[in-house]
């Protein structure tokens, strides 16, 4: 395909999960693609049938397309309703590049079947790596779509050294960090913090998904004998719900804060003091913590791969799965002199590393290079 003029070539890229799914690589998505103004133009799609009365993004476009599933037969006709589907709403005169959301799943073998002439990207989420380890039929999707791709960008070096054991044959040339951004209205326009009565106790907030990976189930055990700490939890509804009998057989009284909207979300961030990450496996990048960061939340997170990566010594690593360690830090964060607000302050200077329009700017110019 020619070179195209310095206007940014158009997208196509397509998230094969419903509209209005929980996640990071979901906000990602609608951060980079969607809105009046976006940062990539692109013909941006999800699943899900149309809906009048659904308010989805500008930019956003429906596939109605059901069945996903990861292996066997059932699988394969998935991934070619999807790519039938994109046939008819795309047309490829008017793309440019292709940005395939995840190694793993079925909408980058669809994509590319349905636009098979186009440059292909191939962004890296944590998911792909998770479920390509785990289920046979999506590692070999993740070989093939590696292979497949003119270009694999990775947010962090451990996200590149996970890829690589999956498939070793990569060629390790196509493969180029660029790490993921936070909106960067929340660096520019910081949200200023309530000012607080003094209190004793230390306000934790845990955010997001509640599957086995995020390592909730050993952040509740072992804070349950820890004094002076408040927990709260802003997790989707059924997945709490799923937690509860854990909660209550252990004796935390977690409040529950209901699964918020990206601004309610950051108004929570100012109403607590810690940031609590407790996952057991990589982590693509920790978007959540870098926004909790931007909002002056210090962070406490177990040192995975990838997390370790981004926040370093802007936060505070701990062990979750170890009672007393869990503890002591918490203590030290609760009655150190003046050790949260210069939590507070690494934790900006470090979220500042990572605005979403440098992200923008060089998946862009990676485009222009292939298309």
């Amino acid at each position: 395909m020619s070179s195209r003029s310095a206007a940014a070539p158009l997208v196509a890229t397509v998230l094969d999960l419903p509209a209005g799914s929980p996640g990071g690589s979901v906000e990602l998505f609608l951060d980079l693609y969607t809105g009046d103004r976006p940062l990539i133009p692109a013909r941006a799609f999800m699943l899900g049938p149309s809906n009048p009365r659904r308010l989805l993004p500008a930019g956003l476009d429906l596939l109605p397309v059901s069945g996903k599933c990861l292996e066997g037969s059932a699988f394969g006709r998935y991934v070619a309703a999807l790519r039938r589907a994109l046939a008819i709403a795309i047309d490829p005169a008017q793309i440019g590049v292709l940005h395939l959301q995840h190694l793993a799943f079925g909408a980058a073998p669809a994509l590319m079947r349905a636009l098979p002439l186009h440059p292909r990207i191939a962004l890296v989420h944590g998911t792909d790596l998770i479920f390509a380890e785990a289920h046979r039929d999506q590692l070999q999707v993740l070989r093939e779509t590696a292979r497949a791709a003119d270009a694999i960008v990775v947010p962090t070096g451990a996200m590149a050294d996970h890829l690589l054991k999956l498939a070793p044959q990569i060629d390790r040339r196509k493969v180029t960090r660029i790490p993921w951004g936070i909106p960067d209205h929340l660096l520019t326009d910081p949200l200023a913090r309530p000012t607080r009565r003094s209190s004793s106790h230390l306000r934790l907030l845990y955010a997001g998904r509640l599957t086995a990976e995020k390592g909730v189930e050993s952040l509740v055990k072992s804070v349950a004998p820890v004094p002076g700490v408040e927990l709260s939890i802003a997790a989707p509804r059924a997945q709490f719900h799923a937690l509860t009998p854990l909660l209550q057989r252990v004796g935390v009284r977690a409040r529950y804060l209901g699964w918020l909207r990206r601004p309610q979300l950051w108004r929570a961030f100012t109403e607590h003091d810690v940031l609590v990450m407790p996952s057991t496996t990589l982590e693509a990048m920790g978007l959540v913590a870098l926004e909790a960061q931007a909002c002056g939340l210090p962070v406490l997170y177990q040192p995975v791969p990838g997390l370790n990566e981004a926040l370093a010594a802007s936060g505070v690593a701990t062990d979750f799965t170890h009672a007393a360690a869990l503890s002591r830090d918490l203590d030290r964060l609760r009655t150190a002199p003046g050790l949260l607000l210069a939590l507070r302050q690494a934790g900006y200077a470090n979220a500042a590393r990572y605005p979403l329009s440098a992200t923008a700017r060089s998946l862009t110019e990676l485009g222009r290079q292939l298309a």
